[in-house]
């Protein structure tokens, strides 16, 4: 009976499957799903890496590959067999710069008038580079390139530079797959504010060999040895963006020192031995005018043999920080050889996002953060901390005459998107494929125009419309005509620039450009820039923009000023705006703690950006911390904010609570204002209180220190910082950075619990937040 069953069952079955069989074969074939993986896409046969590099204010009589005084032999040996671009144009300042060159459309179109810190809700200055202006990563990643982006990130709103995002418009959202560097305007070489990915990092604590410069070319040796292992086949893009030769100024001991006397006959010197060697090279035509010092920068003679020592040393660092960036990336160039990469890799060299900054002063400084809050140091306060510069704890800047002077032979400095000293910088193009010698490249091209070239050159055609979101069109016109051809006439006639109320129209060799109304050393005063006067410059007979010819074609310049204004109109560049200064104020823009008047922390590893962290500056604050003392003697970090340049503190020292505010490295001393008496073992509720004068910004006030509700200590804060810390963040339990005082070292864990961390804020008019 069970076998019979069986059988019957056995037979059914049969019967079913038939049918499934003829029922699945009389599915047309196109309906049938095929059986295969999703793949990633493959880049077009034979396309080149790309490598982009940009240094970070560095000017254009600077290298030594366009006549400057800085010894660059890797820029060299690339500039030997590649093509120096003379007539090469940025927008005079970082964020605008990068945008433009990331999405190759014009920085106002882009919402990028403006560095992210000073944006405005204003269409052409909002810092947020919409989602219709793909950048390279997306569009590379998408066509089957691996990306990475090593170095500084300016394009970031400040107020998504937090650990919990929005991260669409970090390096990842703009289509890069590794980002390894530092999120912001600048930060410092011994002890960088890092982030992989999404990630704080740390740098090597009290390790001093440790060095930015160097990092980077790890990571990117790195990078490329491991993608090129795994994929061989796959092309890469990487951008390598140093924050080097920005401030603060700094570099290796060892580099300094070879630069020694090299710059003690000054900088009016300079630009005359500077603009021989460039007619010689022939990176400058030969007649080529150098524009006169401006009134406000001394001439070098005028200076005291203490001012003149302070200066020269200063330049030496600029110097060695430049030389040694440019040291490393000759290790990721001889890696490219290594693996025989370099002769399929298309290397763009820029060299500087603006011209050299003039921000340190007309005197220089030796720390660049007190100036840009406002502080000056005096002579014999730079001369005192002079051998300290360029090392670990300094933050320098060097004078207003070396960024003129490198910036030979034109006029201004960045900021100054009028003159060619804002925005000429030189470029190299090197691929050993297609380009065989070395030549010289006169042909009328802006940063803009890098997109196009590239995807030119990896025979990729940028879509219409991206990840659903249609594409604003890429107004960058490709340079790949003139690696063939010296002569070729320019593609790019016409361009127009602004920064700052500084603007100016370029079209078939003339330029018309305003006066500026400020100098770039000064973020606030000055006339609006609808008032600004306007000059007339012949480029093509007129190399260095010498020559004013306003008052002689009153017709051509009203033509270019015509031009002007229906650009700006179409790109978003109004409202005009020459006033840096006010634009630092957060209201501005929607930082996450604005208008809060409470928030919590926990202990952790975390590294807060200041972005993401409470502003305590120009208000009254109140402080708690909820821990537990294991001993009469625990010493460690309750909270921190900033560094040794500028920042503040509270700290257990001995198991006695010390408040540490510090205005600004070589001004002014840490306050110090500490209780007399150790906690006892068990739990208390620390609190600080600050009562805010008023009046104005860096303000001084009242400081109570108080435990269990009984105050242990006070004292008082004469002046505080008006604009921004160092930029090292903030953390609870631990310091990263550099400390505050040699009171300890780093990381000065705090050995007990943290429970909590609170702030307190009274409803005030929402402060100032950072602008770097």
């Amino acid at each position: 009976m069970l076998l019979r069953t069986l059988n019957i069952t056995v037979a059914a079955l049969a019967i079913i499957a038939t049918a499934a069989s003829a029922q699945d074969s009389a599915i047309p074939a196109q309906t049938k799903p095929e059986r295969a993986f999703p793949m990633a896409p493959s880049a077009p046969r034979g396309a080149p890496n790309i490598l982009i590099i940009m240094t970070d204010d560095e000017g254009f009589g600077a290298s030594s590959s366009f006549g400057g005084p800085v010894p660059m032999p890797t820029s060299d040996a690339l500039a030997a067999t590649g093509l120096r671009y003379n007539r090469f144009h940025t927008t005079a300042m970082c964020s605008p710069t990068r945008a433009a060159l990331l999405t190759g459309r014009n920085h106002h179109a882009v919402g990028m008038g403006a560095i992210t810190n000073v944006a405005t809700p204003d269409p052409g200055y909002t810092s947020v580079i919409p989602d219709s202006a793909a950048t390279i990563g997306n569009i590379l990643r998408a066509s089957g390139y691996a990306t990475a982006w090593i170095g500084k990130n300016h394009n970031t709103p400040e107020w998504e530079i937090t650990p919990a995002g929005p991260f669409n418009r970090w390096p990842s959202g703009y289509g890069f797959d590794y980002f390894y560097g530092f999120i912001g305007g600048a930060t410092s070489q011994f002890a960088p504010a890092l982030v992989e990915g999404h990630r704080p990092r740390t740098p090597p604590t009290n390790d001093p060999s440790y060095i930015l410069d160097r990092d980077l070319a790890d990571h990117a040796i790195e990078w490329v040895t491991a993608q090129k292992s795994v994929r061989p086949d796959q092309p890469f893009l990487m951008y390598l963006a140093p924050g080097s030769p920005h401030s603060p100024h700094q570099a290796p001991a060892d580099w300094i020192a070879r630069f020694k006397g090299r710059f003690d006959k000054g900088w009016d010197a300079m630009r005359e031995e500077t603009l021989k060697r460039q007619i010689a090279m022939g990176v400058v035509p030969k007649g080529t005018a150098l524009t006169k010092r401006p009134e406000a920068i001394p001439a070098w003679s005028s200076l005291s043999p203490q001012e003149q020592r302070v200066a020269a040393r200063m330049m030496e660092i600029y110097a060695a920080q430049l030389s040694y960036f440019d040291n490393q990336l000759g290790r990721l160039v001889a890696e490219l050889k290594r693996t025989g990469e370099f002769d399929n890799t298309l290397i763009f060299y820029v060299h500087g996002d603006n011209g050299a900054s003039a921000e340190g002063g007309i005197s220089g400084s030796i720390s660049d953060l007190a100036g840009l809050n406002g502080i000056r140091p005096g002579l014999s306060e730079m001369a005192s901390g002079v051998d300290l510069l360029g090392g670990p704890l300094s933050y320098g800047n060097y004078p207003t005459g070396w960024a003129w002077a490198m910036n030979t032979p034109f006029q201004w400095m960045k900021q100054i998107a009028s003159h060619l000293g804002g925005t000429r910088n030189g470029l190299i193009v090197n691929w050993p494929e297609r380009i065989k010698k070395g030549e010289i490249r006169s042909q009328f091209h802006h940063v803009i125009d890098i997109a196009p070239t590239i995807y030119e050159a990896a025979g990729i055609t940028p879509p219409q419309t991206f990840n659903g979101v249609k594409q604003q069109p890429i107004e960058g016109v490709s340079m790949l005509y003139s690696f063939r051809n010296a002569k070729a006439p320019d593609a790019r006639r016409e361009q127009y620039f602004e920064l700052l109320g500084n603007r100016a129209y370029y079209k078939d060799g003339w330029i018309a450009v305003t006066t500026p109304g400020r100098p770039p050393w000064n973020i606030s005063g000055g006339p609006k820039a609808e008032d600004f006067n306007w000059e007339l410059y012949n480029l093509d007979k007129d190399f260095s923009q010498a020559h004013d010819l306003s008052a002689k074609e009153p017709h051509r310049i009203a033509d270019l000023q015509a031009a002007f204004r229906s650009v700006a109109e179409r790109e978003n560049v109004y409202p005009l705006d020459a006033d840096f200064g006010h634009r630092i104020d957060s209201s501005l823009r929607p930082y996450v703690f604005n208008g809060r008047t409470d928030a919590r922390f926990a202990n952790s590893s975390m590294r807060y950006p200041d972005t993401a962290f409470p502003d305590i500056k120009n208000r009254s604050w109140v402080l708690e911390a909820d821990f537990t003392v294991a001993n009469g003697t625990d010493s460690g970090t309750i909270i921190t904010q900033g560094g040794w340049v500028a920042g503040w503190g509270l700290f257990l020292i001995e198991g006695k609570p010390v408040f540490l505010y510090k205005q600004a490295d070589g001004i002014s001393e840490a306050v110090r204002i500490a209780s007399t008496q150790a906690l006892a073992p068990g739990a208390h509720k620390l609190e600080v209180r600050f009562d805010y004068d008023g009046g104005g910004r860096g303000k001084g006030g009242a400081v109570e220190i108080l435990v269990d509700g009984a105050r242990v200590a006070q004292g008082r804060l004469d002046r505080t910082v008006p604009s921004l810390f160092v930029g090292e963040g903030a953390s609870i339990g631990r310091d990263y950075g550099t400390p505050l005082t040699a009171d300890y070292q780093l990381p000065f864990i705090y050995p007990g619990d943290i429970r909590e961390v609170r702030f307190h804020f009274p409803q005030s008019p929402t402060p100032q937040q950072p602008a770097n």
